[in-house]
């Protein structure tokens, strides 16, 4: 079928009491193995581009890749931009096709970045492109991109913003980073219920920095309304791990089928642990 709208499988998991797992994707090998999982799991999927593949040259390529594999598919699909790093680049992606793009303005003064996002909410909502939006920098690296903002986002940055924004997904710092963990995170659930109990119009909420999260955790997270949970360095790593797995073989194809294995894996648990029936 062709590629959704973010908003579409968001308002989906918000229904189903679940969040979507966004993926992100550094080449066809990563992408085919995320949608034979999906396939498997018959759930909705969100497939990133981050600025790591986009620093490579592989904005367009990945694109299409996406766009193929959505077509061959019954399954809601999502081509999502991960951190866009610019006005000029949402719109980039745009053209090339992408149904999201996420604008992470959170590293700018609020004022700074609520302007900036509605550039893009402008330009997006024009032709039915979902926005996501970030507040309060999410501490660690990924992609080259380095947190180094609050370890929690306030309230009333919440408020401020989704009231001078009409954000379709909003990802809030609340103890969350980026990459692996170095100790057990702990997650301000608190701090969710009060951004959820706010009179505005809050966005679906999404959480960055998926990897390694105990299920226990992540089963709160959604439980506390979380919709969307990224997920890129385990996906990474299974693939890597999968590659060294097979060192000792002289057949490319045989590299590929394992590395794919193992992303499989972990996408399928990712997916199971996020649209679980007890959730």
């Amino acid at each position: 079928m062709p590629l959704v709208s973010l908003k579409e499988v968001l308002d989906w998991a918000e229904a189903h009491n679940a969040a979507v797992p966004a993926f992100n994707i550094d080449n066809i090998d990563i992408a085919q193995s995320l949608m034979l999982a999906a396939e498997e799991e018959q759930k909705p999927v969100i497939l990133a581009v981050g600025q790591g593949a986009i620093r490579v040259g592989r904005l367009d390529l990945l694109a299409s890749v996406v766009k193929t594999l959505a077509a061959r598919s019954a399954l809601p699909v999502v081509l999502h931009l991960d951190h866009g790093a610019s006005f000029e680049q949402t719109v980039a992606c745009i053209r090339a096709g992408f149904t999201s793009v996420m604008f992470d303005g959170s590293s700018l003064p609020l004022r700074e970045n609520i302007e900036q996002t509605r550039l893009v909410i402008k330009a997006a909502h024009a032709v039915g492109v979902s926005v996501e939006a970030e507040l309060g920098a999410i501490p660690g690296a990924e992609d080259g991109i380095v947190g180094n903002g609050p370890a929690k986002v306030s309230v009333a940055e919440v408020e401020a913003f989704i009231n001078g924004v009409d954000v379709d997904a909003l990802a809030v710092s609340i103890g969350n980073a980026h990459g692996l963990y170095k100790s057990e995170p702990k997650l301000d659930f608190e701090l969710l219920r009060s951004i959820r109990k706010l009179k505005a119009q809050v966005p679906h909420l999404v959480l960055h920095g998926g990897s390694g999260l105990q299920d226990k955790v992540v089963r709160s997270a959604i439980q506390e309304g979380v919709r969307k949970i990224n997920v890129a360095t385990e996906i990474r790593l299974a693939y890597l791990e999968g590659l060294r797995a097979t060192m000792d073989s002289r057949d490319i194809y045989t590299y590929i089928s394992v590395a794919r294995s193992f992303v499989m894996n972990v996408a399928k648990a990712k997916i199971q642990l996020f649209t679980a029936e007890e959730n």
